[in-house]
């Protein structure tokens, strides 16, 4: 007879025997969560500054999707894209309204997302630009995060992430993040589209130099090629504004969404691009079973009525100003720098003093949840639910783990 586990080190064990070790978690075991807090099996709280990579931001058991999804559950949960439902077309008008753009494409995951924003881009180089078959160029950004599917990772610059992968697809080429002097330079008649982070997130919260989006947007107008926003972490609120293009005033021609979209509850990304790009798809040439379900589209088009209150927008920014003081004020010579754009930051710790997940380690035992990222970074992302008395404890705890 199978002994069922009782204590967090039973359920690490058996999570480390029977699953793939394609990840190295904290030994946290979490049980419950509601808000900006979770609780571990043994009845530990604690808070959680990290928000599932942005999933979450709109926090754990969010009483506004929980009901909706409950609600749907009882009703519809799937009917597959061979037939239509009540949830996908008002999904569809709202956050195409939301975006500014013309149409939307529902997948799942945020990697299914950036494939099919690859895809388009493909079949708009080919029905627009006329380029032939096997022609087509995407550039991309050193030190880009997009996926680990095998056509993403083919143009990782990460080796960890795309080491022993290939062969690797082709039709990518990688300029260093920032650089648009690189970027003009590499641009050519095969170019189709250039597919940037506004912030690179699992770089470490990177933000590019000031109007570097604009010289992109500008660059790709000129050039006729497409300006692919992958929004997935940035995106959503989480840096004071609904996209984090928003800070330059630019607008891509596609959008590229995931995480905080199904609420934490679902899987459920998106693109969002206008007529004459997404017209490229046609029935039959791109689908997916779950893409655009009604049990997560419900909770979607909630998530959606939630941001165009503004509301989460305006407390990313005001908890960012926060956050901003309290790490300013706390002046640690262990922290050699911060990135900081709205509730989300990456903070640099010095690799003499530590690692980023000796740090994290740290910061768990004394009720913090971060993730750590390249060695000496971790990285910062609560929920927008939190409270300002969560962020100023948040900051207490890194410097109490700083000096342990």
């Amino acid at each position: 007879m199978t002994t069922a586990p009782h204590s967090s080190a039973d359920y690490i064990d058996l999570e480390h025997r029977y699953a793939a070790h394609n990840y190295s978690p904290l030994d946290v075991v979490i049980a419950r969560g509601e808000g900006a807090w979770v609780e571990d099996v043994e009845g530990k709280r604690y808070f959680d500054a990290l928000a599932g990579y942005s999933a979450l931001n709109f926090g754990h058991s969010n009483p506004r999707l929980v009901a909706v999804a409950e609600r749907q559950l009882r009703t519809l949960t799937l009917t597959s894209r061979a037939f239509h439902s009540d949830q996908l077309g008002p999904f569809a008008r709202d956050l195409a309204a939301l975006t500014g753009k013309d149409m939307i494409l529902p997948m799942n995951s945020g990697a299914e997302a950036v494939e099919t924003a690859i895809k388009v881009t493909r079949r708009w180089g080919k029905r627009a630009k006329g380029l032939p078959e096997d022609w087509g160029t995407i550039i991309v950004m050193g030190g880009n995060f997009h996926g680990r599917t095998t056509t993403i990772v083919s143009f990782s610059t990460d080796k960890t992430a795309r080491e022993d992968y290939g062969p690797y697809t082709p039709g990518f080429l990688v300029v260093p993040y920032g650089d648009i002097h690189a970027l003009r330079a590499a641009i050519n008649d095969e170019t189709i589209g250039v597919l940037l982070e506004p912030i690179q997130g699992e770089g470490g919260v990177v933000i590019p130099p000031a109007g570097f989006l604009r010289d992109v947007r500008a660059l790709c107008t000129e050039r006729n090629v497409l300006m692919i926003a992958d929004e997935i972490q940035s995106g959503l609120a989480r840096t004071g504004r609904t996209f984090a293009c928003d800070h330059e005033d630019v607008v891509p021609d596609i959008y590229i969404m995931g995480k905080a979209l199904g609420g934490g509850i679902v899987p459920l990304s998106a693109i969002a691009a206008d007529t004459n790009v997404l017209s490229v798809i046609t029935p039959g040439s791109h689908g997916s079973t779950f893409g655009g379900n009604p049990f997560a589209t419900a909770i979607g088009r909630e998530v959606i009525a939630m941001l165009a209150t503004g509301e989460f927008q305006e407390r990313a920014r005001m908890l960012g100003d926060v956050l901003a003081g309290e790490l300013a004020a706390l002046n640690h010579p262990g922290i050699v720098e911060v990135r900081q754009r709205g509730l989300w930051a990456g903070i640099d710790v010095d690799p003499g003093l530590m690692s980023g997940k000796e740090l994290c380690h740290r910061m768990a035992e004394r009720g913090v949840l971060a993730k750590d990222t390249h060695g000496s970074t971790i990285r910062l992302a609560p929920p927008l639910v939190a409270s300002e008395d969560d962020i100023r404890s948040l900051v207490a705890v890194i410097a109490d783990s700083l000096n342990a």
